[in-house]
């Protein structure tokens, strides 16, 4: 049986795109561009690139770029869009959990729930981090997006949910404060505008989890801020209105 996120992202590609949370591309990839000194040498790898919004953005911008997806549907869109604006991007069919980079390139980014931390289990979402840790080179920077567990300690997920995504309604969430879980009933329509039902299950982590799980992979820096969409910044201090955390780590 498929999990939930396979389920979500089949015949997803067009919603995806004009839901809300999409539309930070240009500020995110502005950001990126900083981090990595708008070095064009640097090799980038995009996972849970999706339908390819920072990795085609980031190959207009002269970088050279793979992207990986488990979802064959939004790698067609991906490619689709990237012909259409006539740039090259490498986008392979691959589960974040056991990819086979290694110490191949110079940035890793995973952006706006890229695979992680959607997987069902820690261990499962581990094997991400890990997967991204080993494609990196020495001195590699790691940048990426997770849920922040100090959200839903002071707000409701499921009204911030219902108001930020377009082509959701949430319903039946429950919070478990032993595990960081938050399990839900999501109703989305599709690209054909059929409705779904799905039975999310996602892990919210503290910031001293990330530090700790992303030290015991060998970063010797790992710094952690708030993350607003499409202003990612090192000026914002993370906070319990930040429903993501932005983390920069170095190898």
């Amino acid at each position: 049986m498929k999990q939930w996120y396979e389920q979500l992202f089949e015949n997803y590609a067009e919603t995806y795109d004009n839901e809300s949370f999409t539309q930070g591309t240009i500020g995110e990839v502005d950001f990126i561009e900083k981090e990595i000194n708008f070095a064009k040498t640097k090799y980038i790898l995009d996972i849970g690139c999706g339908t390819g919004r920072h990795a085609i953005e980031l190959a207009k911008r002269g970088y050279k770029v793979t992207g990986v997806d488990l979802s064959e549907s939004q790698l067609k869109r991906a490619r689709e869009k990237a012909a259409d604006v006539g740039v090259k991007v490498d986008f392979i069919q691959k589960d974040a959990r056991n990819l086979d980079f290694v110490n191949e390139f110079n940035v890793v980014i995973m952006i706006c729930e890229g695979a992680f931390p959607l997987m069902e289990t820690d261990e499962m979402n581990f094997q991400i981090l890990r997967s991204a840790t080993k494609a990196l080179k020495e001195n590699g920077k790691f940048i990426f997006t997770t849920l922040n567990v100090l959200f839903p300690l002071y707000h409701s997920v499921k009204d911030f949910l219902n108001e930020n995504f377009n082509e959701t309604t949430t319903e039946k969430l429950t919070f478990d404060l032993m595990t960081f879980r938050e399990k839900s009933s999501v109703t989305i329509s599709d690209d054909s505008g059929n409705k779904k039902v799905l039975n999310c299950n996602e892990r919210y982590y503290a910031p001293s989890e990330i530090t700790w799980l992303l030290k015991s992979l060998g970063f010797r820096k790992i710094d952690i801020h708030g993350c607003k969409l499409g202003n990612f910044s090192r000026n914002d201090k993370l906070t319990t209105e930040d429903f993501e955390m932005l983390v920069i780590a170095e190898k």
